[in-house]
């Protein structure tokens, strides 16, 4: 019996679902109502089929209703109205719903009302900006409380006559807060999307939790070895590194690599400071024992040459420049080919703090002495795992070095000194060989670009200065109005998870929008709450007592 199991609203992706779902579409468009020819099988095959996206209402393995979704033009609509634009508003991205369908004796109950609100959530996930639909005449009224407009004539046949109408996704959010249709308990994810822009754990890349969840292989068998080789040959010079070492670890642990080989080095360090992720570095060095000094720049900005070119002439006996890449807390990317020209010009030794900058934008190691990247941030794998990057001559510990700190060792071992999870290296492999960087960066860029216009438009500050920001990182100082924790525990009761947690963060009543790992563009949601928190409209309460 139907009634046995819940409800469940899905994107069609099983055969017997495909399989009812022609059959369904016959009963409706063929037995109902006379849209098309009989025919013996039964069936009726979308003319669209290969182009739909089928949302599903299922209760075990009965198909109790189905919507089909697209947004390749011309839609259906097209044929049906000339001109079909000029009955709608302007939009950039639009979405067609068709072929909506419910079994006769699952009519007028939560089925219906359920595919509804489904494309809702499809079409807002998909950024979409407006979505049609050809209405049946005897639900408008249900359409109308979803938040459709009817537009233009009746369109079909007699007795197969249908409202075209449209949904203004901005007014769908708004619906979303107000209506009963949408209400959910508070933490449930059943009926929520999940808009991953956090620093971590990301959105994994295609093909990475089925490495990790394959039969673990033996870390010393000729073959993993051989494919890890591979691998960390094609790694390093995909980011114009000398080599790379793998180990089992965070990014803290990378770091801590880096800070005992400098401490190998003979000469004195300058370490450089523009964030939270700058003072970790300081305190790592502090920690190694370095010998060094310190160049501040201010949060949210990057470093002058004129001042570090000062700097650099005042240390005697200078050998090395620590720095991060990308200074996650802020969302500065500093400007590494300055940072090589003037280790370059000085005969100095560059180490790098990469670990939100691999994988998430353009990187060039080449000269690096000596920089980290992690498994879990822009690469889009599992979190677990450190590279290690270094030059040909870095200077190896000879055993003056704990033996899991020294990279020297990791070479004489093919990169394999200790146990290492072929499963959790596997993910890695997928995540790189699979992932095209190329594209992410192109889409991260343009993405970003359109989010800092929309946030200024908002009236909203981005920390980073334009000619210094990581294209995949916005931080946004709120007003004093604006509490930070509020509006991301808002957002994530929505499905929107950003970074507003870290101390750090909270101190300074910051809110992060990160493109990291498998990302995507953002969801319209997302603007319209933090419109709402500057406008005051009950969203984000004060931080201010």
């Amino acid at each position: 019996m139907a009634d046995a199991s819940p409800l469940t609203f899905k994107v069609a992706s099983e055969k017997w679902e495909f399989e009812q779902i022609h059959e369904l579409n016959y009963q409706t468009f063929v037995d109902e109502i006379p849209q098309h020819q009989e025919n013996e099988q039964g069936r009726l095959v979308d003319k669209f089929h290969q182009e739909n996206t089928y949302v599903i209402c299922v209760s075990g393995n009965e198909l109790l209703g189905m919507v089909a979704l697209r947004s390749k033009r011309p839609f259906s609509l097209d044929e049906k109205l000339d001109d079909l634009d000029t009955y709608l508003p302007p939009f950039q991205s639009i979405l067609e719903c068709r072929l909506l369908a419910v079994r006769k004796q699952r009519r007028y109950t939560a089925v219906f009302a359920g595919l509804l609100k489904k494309i809702v959530y499809m079409a807002l996930q998909e950024a979409h900006d407006i979505a049609v639909i050809s209405g049946t005449t005897r639900q408008i009224r249900l359409y109308r409380h979803i938040g459709f407009q009817p537009f233009g004539p009746l369109v079909g046949k007699e007795g197969a006559q249908y409202q075209p109408m449209y949904l203004d996704l901005a007014n769908a959010i708004s619906l979303k807060q107000t209506s009963q249709l949408f209400n959910i308990k508070k933490g449930s994810r059943a009926e929520q999307l999940l808009f991953n822009y956090l620093p971590g754990p990301v959105s994994l890349a295609e093909g990475v939790l089925t490495a990790n969840s394959a039969e673990p292989g033996s870390h010393r068998s000729a073959s993993f070895v051989e494919r890890f080789n591979c691998f960390r040959t094609m790694l390093s010079r995909k980011l114009h590194a000398g080599r790379v070492q793998i180990m089992t670890g965070s990014g803290t642990l990378g770091n801590d690599v880096v800070a005992a080989h400098l401490s190998l080095l003979p000469g004195k360090g300058l370490v450089l400071i523009n964030g939270e992720f700058g003072e970790r570095l300081r305190d790592q060095a502090v920690r190694a024992g370095l010998n060094f000094t310190v160049v501040e720049a201010e949060s949210g900005k990057t470093f002058a040459e004129e001042e570090l070119a000062v700097a650099i002439g005042n240390i005697s006996e200078l050998e090395w420049i620590w720095a991060v890449h990308c200074e996650t807390s802020t969302g500065v990317l500093n400007n590494l080919d300055l940072l090589r020209r003037l280790c370059r010009r000085n005969n100095l030794k560059l180490c790098l703090d990469a670990i939100s900058s691999v994988g998430s934008c353009p990187v060039d190691l080449s000269e690096v002495y000596l920089a980290t990247a992690t498994s879990g941030k822009g690469i889009g794998s599992l979190p677990g795992l450190v590279m290690v990057f270094c030059r040909d001559d870095v200077v190896f510990g000879d055993r003056n070095l704990p033996r899991y700190f020294d990279l020297g060792y990791y070479q004489s071992k093919q990169g394999i000194p200790f146990t290492i999870s072929s499963n959790a290296v596997e993910a890695l492999m997928t995540a790189v060989e699979k992932g095209d960087w190329s594209t992410r960066f192109e889409n991260v860029r343009q993405w970003s670009e359109e989010l800092r216009d929309e946030l200024e438009e908002i009236g909203l500050t981005v920390l980073a200065d334009r000619q210094c920001r990581a294209p995949h990182i916005t931080t946004i100082a709120l007003p004093t109005s604006v509490s930070s924790l509020d509006l991301g525990d808002q957002l994530a009761d929505e499905g929107i998870l950003v970074s507003y947690r870290s101390d750090y963060l909270v101190t300074k009543n910051y809110l992060q929008v990160c493109f990291m790992g498998k990302c995507r563009k953002p969801t319209r949601m997302m603007s319209y709450f933090l419109r709402q928190a500057v406008e005051g409209v009950g969203v984000g309460k004060s931080c201010v007592a």
